[in-house]
């Protein structure tokens, strides 16, 4: 397949999959229409985890946390009158910096290591988010969140917050697409393949390790703040280590370091549980068995699959080529 037509493929399938998202929910039931809702704003979050993983390669188990710290600012100021962008603007402003800083031990420490730092700050922030109660209002949450009015409309009714949801879906997806195929995504990719080369190489690794921690933690506290208008009652056990896992597999299983591993693993952390409800009891033991088979045989994930197809595929018709050449070449 030439590029050009690869090209229209994949514009093709962009276009099929917006004409999905825009149109099918009109045909949703209004818990169908929360389900999508929560999809979008999932997706969000983990792709700033893509950002710091799959690009930068630091791993980060405090990706929940910062949701949870986008949910509180939305809570905290809409409740208090002010209007939700004002919400969005301080969470991002407050995750960036604290993950920031949370990005300095990792000038220090690998792998596990780092892993076990981003746990711990995940544990105090929901310490924080439960014991605060001046702050949070502690284990009861803060109810009534109220969803914003965009250009005059209320985007009370699911169907129009789902709308407002996707709109910051697609505004962080071609921010992060430009992003990526900057100069910044090639000393990410860089810095996770062999920080030692990209530094000899002149990349200011120092630098790039804290600007993946800050960008990838601004975008869960995006996803916070509109996860808070979307289910209206926030609240400490909402933002447990659970999630950060959940968006640690949604980037694995979709596809670590693919730009479109989020999507995919959002629609499998998000939605094929809803799908298994109709096996009643048995179906988180059977969403379970589906994700560890998925990444049993394929390690990179569903992304990885079609990936390993396509590059196949041009082996394949590399060599059939060579084959012919060489048997034109011994031809009499």
């Amino acid at each position: 397949m030439s590029e050009a037509a690869r090209t229209r493929l994949n514009y093709a399938g962009v276009a099929i999959a917006l004409a999905f998202l825009i149109l099918a929910p009109l045909e949703f039931h209004r818990y169908g229409i929360y389900i999508l809702s929560q999809w979008a704003v999932m997706t969000i979050a983990a792709i700033g985890l893509n950002l710091t993983l799959g690009y930068a390669g630091q791993v980060s188990l405090a990706q929940g946390a910062f949701v949870g710290i986008g949910a509180y600012c939305a809570a905290i100021l809409t409740t208090q009158g002010w209007p939700l962008i004002a919400a969005i603007a301080l969470a991002l402003v407050l995750c960036f910096v604290i993950g920031w800083l949370l990005g300095y031990p990792a000038l220090r420490v690998q792998h596990h290591y780092l892993a076990f730092v981003t746990l711990a700050f995940s544990t105090l922030a929901f310490l924080v988010f439960r014991n605060e109660s001046w702050l949070t209002n502690g284990t009861e949450g803060i109810d009534g969140v109220p969803r914003p009015t965009v250009l005059g409309l209320s985007t009370t009714p699911h169907l129009y917050y789902y709308y407002f949801c996707l709109f910051m879906l697609a505004l962080v997806t071609l921010a992060t697409l430009g992003l990526v195929r900057s100069p910044w995504g090639r000393a990410f990719i860089a810095l996770r393949e062999n920080p030692l080369r990209a530094l000899s190489l002149g990349v200011d690794t120092r630098r790039y390790i804290l600007m993946a921690f800050a960008i990838g933690s601004a975008l869960g506290g995006l996803a916070g703040a509109l996860y808070a208008p979307l289910v209206g009652l926030v609240e400490p056990p909402a933002f447990t280590l659970t999630l950060s896992l959940n968006l640690l597999m949604m980037v694995i299983v979709g596809g670590s370091g693919y730009f479109l591993g989020p999507f995919l693993g959002g629609l499998v952390a998000v939605l094929l549980p809803e799908w298994l409800r109709v096996v009643d009891n048995y179906y988180l033991i059977l969403y379970a068995l589906l994700v560890m088979g998925l990444l049993i045989y394929s390690p990179t994930g569903l992304i990885g699959i079609v990936d390993r197809f396509l590059v196949d595929r041009r082996t394949r018709a590399a060599s059939a080529a060579r084959a012919a050449a060489s048997a034109s070449i011994e031809r009499p």
